[in-house]
């Protein structure tokens, strides 16, 4: 069993005093082997991130581009969206769908992401099949055919994934709805995905023009793991993406400030079939890279990561006020969005739900954390951090976000350290700057007809 395997197993059975946590104190130094890893830069402007390991028999190859939703053409949300499914269209010498061929028949896999600061292509292949699969990805970032037909096509998927995925679900509008009640100039008060009506008006020359702007060697972050010769790689590299041309033009770039709210808001959220009504509670939360970032990661798990949780085991099981409750710290690039939500128990008033949720945070801000439900709670986020880096992809993905969110390879590897070092009094300091003394805006979801 390797050390990172027997790591693992340790953290993931082991009560948090055999990780040699002291009584009140942070948890004892934890830490694994240095990843062995290597970047460099092609003339092109290419970041090159590499990891080798001989032991595996698969290799995952990512590739990251700093395009996200944020980056959206005013009017046209949901462009970046979707590029994620064009780039797998034809290109000038691979035809629609190769992707799939060249991944899932060989027994691989592939998968994209798109989220508010970039754009994510996932494969995992068996190592023999790594150098057509850079051919590939090189290929579609230089040479991506987009005509009206495969625009449409794919322009009518992603609103298709609107209509289940905001309009079906029952509460799909109101987490749709969220950004844009929160952000107030910055553009990520547009959601991911779009809308149905700014795809409608969208130009197939402005979609090419987007890809011409943003998919390109100078934007994005190649980021390689598994089993694979270094040598033979970087010369697969440079023979692939080396000819890539490098545009002359400057990549756009966001550089809106988000304004600090000085008041709170109350905001009504209506949909056409609303079970029970919901609630949800948004601060101003800071950027990724921010020092309050891991504070906030353990304060968001001890209010409602799992059963155990604060929220689930005062608002739903003892207290029976909510069917969900739960608390999310989604950080960006440039800012972020503190959310507290729940979805009332039936008969239950909004009003009623929204002051216990409160309590719970005020509770967890201003009163003793006891040592043993820190210690799970750290280590639990531990347990996860560790946890992504037993798989090929699992690394490339960690590595490929700590480049482009956190601008620093070696992220993956300090965020260990940053989990480990986070005590109560820090729980309790960033819960009272970013909520306790922040305005919220609270907003109210319920059906056309009114609620309680």
């Amino acid at each position: 069993m390797t050390t990172r395997r027997a790591l693992l197993r340790a953290l993931a059975t082991l009560p948090a005093a055999a990780l040699g946590v002291a009584r009140g104190a942070s948890l004892s130094p934890v830490s694994l082997p240095a990843l062995p890893l290597a970047e460099r830069r092609l003339a092109n402007g290419l970041h090159v991130v590499s990891l080798p390991d001989v032991r595996s028999a698969s290799v995952a190859v990512q590739v990251f581009y700093r395009v996200g939703a944020k980056d959206d053409p005013p009017g046209r949300s949901g462009f970046a969206h979707l590029f994620e499914h064009l780039m797998f269209k034809r290109t000038r010498h691979m035809k629609d769908e190769m992707f799939d061929r060249l991944t899932e028949d060989v027994g691989g896999n592939n998968n994209a992401y798109t989220s508010a600061d970039l754009t994510a292509y996932q494969n995992e292949v068996p190592s023999n099949h790594l150098e057509r699969l850079l051919w590939a990805e090189a290929e579609r970032m230089s040479s991506l055919e987009v005509d009206q037909a495969n625009f449409a096509s794919e322009r009518a998927v992603v609103q298709e994934e609107y209509r289940q995925g905001v309009l079906a679900d029952p509460y799909g509008r109101l987490f749709h709805a969220l950004p844009g009640l929160h952000y107030t100039r910055h553009p990520y008060r547009r959601p991911v995905i779009g809308s149905i009506e700014d795809l409608d008006r969208a130009s197939l020359a402005e979609v090419r023009q987007f890809h011409q702007t943003y998919y390109r060697p100078d934007n994005a972050v190649l980021v390689v793991a598994g089993g694979f010769e270094p040598r033979e790689f970087d010369g697969w590299v440079d023979r692939y993406f080396g000819p890539v041309q490098r545009p002359s033009a400057a990549i756009p770039r966001v550089n809106v400030a988000e304004p600090r709210r000085r008041e709170a808001r109350r905001a009504t959220v209506r949909g056409p079939n609303v079970p029970l009504p919901a609630l949800a509670v948004l601060w101003q939360g800071p950027p990724v890279r921010h020092r309050d970032v891991p504070a906030l990661r353990v304060a968001s798990a001890l209010l409602s990561a799992g059963e155990s949780s604060r929220f689930n085991e005062v608002l739903v099981y003892r207290e029976q006020l909510a069917q969900q409750v739960g608390f999310d710290a989604d950080l960006n690039a440039d800012a972020g969005m503190l959310a507290a939500y729940g979805i009332v128990a039936a008969d239950v008033p909004l009003k009623r739900l929204e002051t216990w949720l409160l309590a719970e945070i005020r509770r967890l801000a201003r009163e003793p954390i006891a040592d043993d439900e820190l210690d799970k709670v750290r280590t639990q986020l531990l347990t996860r951090a560790v946890s992504a880096r037993q798989t090929p992809q699992g690394q490339a993905g960690r590595l490929g976000q700590a480049v482009v969110l956190n601008g620093d390879v070696h992220w993956a590897e300090r965020e260990l350290v940053e989990l480990q070092a986070v005590a109560a009094d820090d729980v309790q300091r960033v819960l009272r700057h970013w909520v306790l003394q922040a305005p919220p805006v609270t907003v109210n979801y319920v059906g056309r007809k009114g609620a309680k």
